[in-house]
């Protein structure tokens, strides 16, 4: 997959992942029980890594791929364990 592809992807589960906080936030207090445990422990948790990603996801794959590109670190991992 190219860049856009994957940014488009993150980009619309991050939308999507947002309706149910919207939701568990604006919806009648009585109601709240029924759905938090999976708002805070999968919608947020999954909202958060994609803005993250989105943000800052260029950092990281310079970074990762830096790590793999260095000559010999593959070596140098097995023999730190």
């Amino acid at each position: 997959m190219n860049q856009g592809t994957i940014r488009t992807v993150f980009r619309w589960v991050h939308i999507v992942v947002a309706i149910p906080i919207f939701g568990y936030i604006y919806s009648p207090f009585e109601k709240l029980p029924s759905y938090a445990p999976a708002t805070r422990f999968v919608f947020m948790p999954v909202m958060v890594f994609s803005g993250l990603w989105m943000w800052k996801g260029h950092s990281v794959r310079r970074l990762i791929s830096q790590r793999s590109a260095q000559p010999g670190h593959a070596e140098r991992e097995l023999w730190q364990k």
